[in-house]
């Protein structure tokens, strides 16, 4: 997987309407939730209420990703996957009933 195009301002405007850029869109959202409520997930996966206590974050993001792509693009996923992949499949380490 090769790197990002460069920031083009004239494509600022442009919906992502490629599924590999629309999972690094959300991949970097989903990051960026690990980064600054690492505490909160940590909770909510100890007590399996993870959807539960990061709900607000989450749509929040959501609605970011949702104002960034084609309603193709949104309808595929691709955000909620992320979620799994980068909120709880990296926390497997911690202690949880879940797993």
């Amino acid at each position: 997987m090769g790197a990002p195009p460069p920031y083009d301002p004239a494509m600022a405007g442009t919906l992502i309407d490629r599924p590999e850029r629309a999972r690094q869109l959300a991949r970097a959202i989903a990051s960026d939730l690990t980064l600054y409520h690492e505490a909160k997930i940590v909770q909510g996966i100890e007590n399996d209420t993870l959807f539960d206590v990061m709900k607000e974050e989450m749509d929040e993001g959501r609605a970011l990703f949702k104002s960034r792509v084609t309603p193709e693009i949104f309808a595929m996923n691709i955000y909620d996957r992320a979620l799994v992949d980068v909120l709880v499949k990296s926390k497997g380490h911690i202690k949880s009933k879940i797993w």
